[in-house]
């Protein structure tokens, strides 16, 4: 494994006003692809000060070239059909007024288009790639970042938990087994062709693993005859095949387990990692996890003793659905307290999650971001020198 960042975020920002705005001509066809991509670029390299400036080890492009944080996937894949994800994870929290009138952002759709945060799209047809997932992001970063950079992705158990619906896509393929096999394939090839360009670290972000949701989300999986168990296992093992047999000697390759990051702050997933622990941690062959743990809605800090030595466990007790800064005695005790059960030397410190993992972002200011940062970079060389 490549180098151990004490100091990580989970890569998004908040997206700038003259980013949004270009987005919207781009689609009404009032500005070129071109044009779009130097604005972006404007823009990259101010996340990119930002993150200098903060002291943190590790650079992202703060994924201000997607819709969403998952975006590349669904734009670079055809095999996309209209219609509503088979469960429903409505969005809750966040800040009083996020419901706003003509917005089209509701609980239900906390990205502010039509289908929410599936997009209103279900898979339909054979996942076909037309394009790679990151390639026109990762060349602009590995160019400019002044230190090691990550590059993220969804998981292939994200994908299929979002897009899978019984009654369409069984109409193409056989089993929920076959669609998770046709995305890890393709998120392999992303993940194989990263490493190539010597991409340092490769963050997988938002496995839906059944056995981790809550019980009125399972029992509606149920209800459509998948079996809970089964789903866990399968998943799994489709996201260890997104990342078997590439050369990861020089590269990090994290999974990252998020509770729902919608607009204004705004969550769909509570519950601690019990249910999952000892499966998940002993069985997904990733370098570093980043776990949320920045609130009480992720439990306590027990399931990590299932976690084998030599995995780096990111604590992300840094919350980014809110301004306030953190107490920085308050961070050292809980990762002392972490430290329970993973040996000091395997944690490190992170936000909990992207600071933006929409369009619309979280109820931060753009200092505050680097504030948070700095927080993390400190409270880390407090802990580990």
């Amino acid at each position: 494994m490549a180098t151990q960042f004490r100091a990580d975020h989970v890569g998004s920002f908040l997206r700038p006003e003259e980013v949004k705005q270009a987005r919207d001509a781009y689609r009404a066809g009032s500005i070129t692809e071109e044009a779009l991509r130097a604005i972006e670029n404007e823009h990259i390299l101010r996340v990119i000060e930002l993150q200098k400036q903060s002291g943190i080890g590790i650079y992202s492009d703060g994924e201000l070239r997607r819709s969403g944080w998952a975006g590349g996937f669904g734009e670079s894949v055809e095999g996309y059909v209209e219609g509503t994800p088979a469960v429903s994870m409505p969005f809750a929290g966040g800040r009083s007024d996020w419901s706003q009138t003509g917005t089209g952002i509701t609980p239900d759709n906390p990205i502010g288009v039509p289908g929410g945060g599936g997009g209103g799209r279900v898979i339909g047809g054979k996942l076909t790639q037309v394009r790679r997932l990151t390639g026109h992001e990762s060349a602009f970063i590995k160019a400019n970042a002044p230190g090691p950079y990550k590059v993220t992705m969804p998981a292939a158990s994200y994908v299929t938990a979002r897009g899978y619906k019984p009654g369409v896509t069984d109409q193409v393929y056989e089993s929920r087994a076959a669609v998770l096999a046709d995305a890890a394939a393709i998120i392999r090839g992303e993940v194989a062709a990263l490493i190539g360009e010597g991409c340092p670290y490769v963050q997988i972000d938002n496995p839906h693993y059944p056995d981790y949701i809550p019980d009125e989300r399972r029992a509606q999986w149920e209800a459509l005859g998948v079996d809970q168990d089964q789903a866990l296992s399968d998943d799994i093992d489709a996201d260890n095949a997104s990342i078997s047999g590439v050369n990861r000697s020089n590269t990090i390759v994290a999974m990252h387990l998020c509770r729902g990051n919608g607009a204004f702050g705004a969550y769909h997933t509570s519950g601690g990692y019990d249910r999952v622990a000892e499966q998940l941690f002993t069985r997904l062959d990733v370098d570093a996890w980043l776990l949320e743990y920045d609130s009480e809605r992720a439990g306590g800090f027990e399931p990590l003793r299932f976690m084998p030595k030599g995995k780096t466990v990111v604590l992300g007790l840094v919350t980014t659905k809110a301004g306030e800064l953190e107490s920085q005695d308050l961070l050292l005790s809980r990762i002392e307290e972490a430290a329970k059960y993973v040996d000091m030397d395997d944690l490190a410190l992170s936000p909990q999650c992207g600071f933006s993992s929409t369009l619309q972002g979280n109820p931060l200011a753009w200092d505050d971001q680097r504030l948070k940062l700095e927080l993390v970079v400190e409270t880390a060389r407090r802990a580990w020198g």
